[in-house]
């Protein structure tokens, strides 16, 4: 039951939002991603996360993120992350020495820690530019959370 309400949901708030809107419009009301928001809290996984590709559009995408522990740091070198916080709070670690580093794919990176770097408190409303190729990773207090859409877009 819960996967047909978050299929629904889905598919209400990346739809049109009349039918004559030109094609590849879509418009997420605050509400719509408030109950993204709750969906997304309810089937966290073992990393500590859970996600949802709101949109793609396939040079870029919208998704939404929740995330309720650290992430492991990430670099993406084609890609830039654009984070619109949504609820909750968290720390960006950005820059340093990605520690464990491995490709996962060309151009895309996991570590397992970073060393270094400059750290930003984030909360609702907060919007991050995060470059190509720079390492960064979410940093979530015990007991808290985050949840942020992301808007991967390419480099140039």
């Amino acid at each position: 039951m819960k996967l047909v309400a978050r299929i629904l949901a889905a598919a209400l708030v990346a739809a049109p939002v009349s039918a004559a809107d030109p094609p590849g419009f879509s418009l997420w009301k605050a509400a719509d991603l408030k109950s993204h928001d709750a969906a997304l809290s309810t089937n966290v996984a073992a990393d500590h996360s859970s996600r949802e590709t709101l949109a793609d559009y396939g040079d870029h995408r919208f998704r939404m993120l929740y995330r309720d522990a650290d992430g492991n740091p990430e670099q993406h070198d084609q890609i830039i992350d654009i984070v619109i916080v949504q609820s909750g709070e968290g720390t960006l670690q950005l820059g340093g020495t990605m520690v464990g580093r491995r490709e996962t794919t060309p151009g895309e990176y996991v570590g397992t820690r970073l060393d270094g770097g400059s750290r930003y408190a984030l909360g609702p409303g907060d919007i991050v530019h995060i470059p190509s190729g720079i390492p960064h990773s979410f940093l979530v207090p015990p007991g808290k959370h985050v949840t942020y859409v992301l808007l991967k877009i390419p480099a140039k």
